[in-house]
């Protein structure tokens, strides 16, 4: 099949988050699978300075837009996968991650520079933009991409539009005015298209004019139909429920693998669990804890916001670490107000609590193969990586049930023990009591080795890979493909 793949990050390119990640995997997956898929972002410096060869393939005008706009081509570095960067100096050469300044503000300007990234996304679906490729399937991710399928909603011969959300909580709102400041028509401006409370609604192009929807977990797929989650957008998803999937992410299997991972101490699979505590001596060591074997470790890597949860992790650990022989390693940054009270309790508890402020790869891999569980109390997560890796590296997970956390973690209760489903430890209600009580549960289960190696050999036989996705995308586009034709 012919897939453009459109987004505004794609690892190793440029990346602020999983949605680089995803576009960095998912289409290097259906590639793998023999499909003709091409991935287009925004041609910021990193992004062309990690790409080779560069061609200048097309020069566009794209009123009203100042300047012409180049598509240049390359390949996704170490693969084959074509990649198209739009070119459009004014609005994507400058310091800063894709959406901010170097100060943590949002470009000004950031509707002018995704509309111009959707309009030229719309051109090449449209083969008018002298590639000589037309895709079948244009697949969208996220806000920044969300004026493609409305751009291309009245096009005859047009391919078919997939939209992808991946945090509903970002949606492009701009003023009333941006409409004309764009060129859009004004008949997108009603409540059934752009407009939303009196704003431009970047994400609603995607939601009202994409042929399908999709999200990155079955479980967020429902939850974005409540009040709680849809952020005033769960009627017009609950209208669409239909045309609306969730299809799990998956994680990279080369990057994330107990057996060759460089980042550890001593690689170890199925067939030598046991190398795995070798790991764990090195991660208490690095930490300056106390090497204990049977000292249970647990481990939290995240950010330091309340959407992670840790402010729950700290409430619930805390009377644990006077009652219990345990260690807790805390790996992340983010609120100041957050990162203090994790600095306080290493200060408090030096012997059993140790933590890096700041994010390191190699502590990160570090911790999935040495801590003996991880905990990932998330508010909401729409779908979530680390407890898959956690999973993939025999380190059970102890999850709060919402979105993909709720998808991949099989609570161990004495059912699940019985006919080997469990995978770790979920709880039900975002407080400190509960989560509190899943860890006594994880804590007893710990102490029966036979059982806790069992709970670590099911996790790590799971199926997680981006293979298992790509599969799913694919049957979806073939099937939007059939009802067009």
């Amino acid at each position: 099949m012919k897939i453009l793949f459109a987004t505004s990050e794609a690892f190793p390119l440029i990346k602020t988050g999983g949605l680089g990640d995803v576009s960095g995997s998912l289409p290097r997956a259906l590639k793998s699978m023999r499909q003709d898929i091409r991935l287009v972002l925004p041609a910021y410096p990193d992004a062309c300075q990690r790409m080779n060869r560069l061609r200048t393939m097309a020069e566009l005008e794209i009123p009203p837009f100042p300047g012409p706009v180049r598509v240049l081509q390359g390949r996704l570095p170490s693969t084959r996968l074509p990649v198209y960067l739009v070119d459009a100096p004014l609005l994507f050469e400058r310091a800063g991650n894709p959406y901010c300044a170097s100060n943590g503000q949002a470009w000004q300007d950031n509707h002018l520079r995704f509309a111009l990234f959707a309009h030229v996304v719309a051109r090449i679906a449209m083969n008018a933009a002298d590639l000589d490729w037309q895709p079948e399937i244009v697949h969208c991710n996220d806000w920044q991409t969300g004026l493609v399928p409305a751009l291309l909603r009245d096009e005859s011969q047009r391919p078919s539009t997939v939209f992808t959300i991946h945090n509903l909580s970002y949606q492009g709102l701009f003023p009333p005015q941006t409409l004309h400041e764009l060129g859009l028509n004004s008949r997108l401006w009603h409540t059934e298209g752009l407009e939303f409370h009196g704003q431009l609604s970047f994400i609603k192009g995607g939601l009202v004019f994409a042929d399908h929807l999709t999200t990155v977990s079955p479980t967020y797929a429902e939850e974005i139909q409540t009040p709680r989650h849809g952020y005033g957008l769960e009627g017009l998803l609950t209208h669409r429920r239909d045309q609306l999937t969730g299809i799990l992410n998956g994680i990279d299997y080369q990057e994330w693998d107990p057996h060759t991972d460089p980042y550890i101490h001593t690689p170890y699979a199925l067939e030598n669990l046991q190398l795995k505590q070798s790991n764990k001596h090195a991660l208490q060591e690095a930490f300056g804890l106390d090497v204990r074997d049977r000292t249970p470790l647990l481990a939290f890597i995240g950010r330091l916001v309340e959407q992670k949860g840790v402010d729950l992790l700290l409430e619930a650990v805390l009377p644990l670490l006077a009652q219990h022989d345990l260690q807790l390693v805390i790996l992340g940054a983010g609120d100041a107000g957050l990162e203090r009270r994790v600095r306080d309790m290493a200060t408090a508890f030096p012997k059993q609590v140790a933590a890096f402020i700041g994010y390191s790869e190699g502590h990160a891999h570090l911790i999935e193969a040495g801590s003996d569980m991880f905990v990932m109390p998330s508010r909401f997560e729409p779908c979530g990586l680390n407890q898959m890796y956690s999973l993939r590296y025999g380190t059970p997970p102890v999850v709060h049930r919402t979105g993909g956390l709720a998808d991949t973690v099989i609570d161990a209760n004495d059912t699940t023990l019985a006919d080997g489903t469990a995978t770790g430890f979920v709880f039900d209600h975002e407080d400190p009591v509960a989560l509190r009580e899943a860890l006594v549960r994880a804590l007893k289960r710990y102490a029966e080795p036979k059982a806790w190696e069992r709970l670590m050999r099911q996790g790590m036989a799971q199926d997680l890979s981006w293979q298992r996705s790509a599969r799913e995308y694919l049957d979806l586009y073939k099937s939007l493909t059939r009802d067009i034709a």
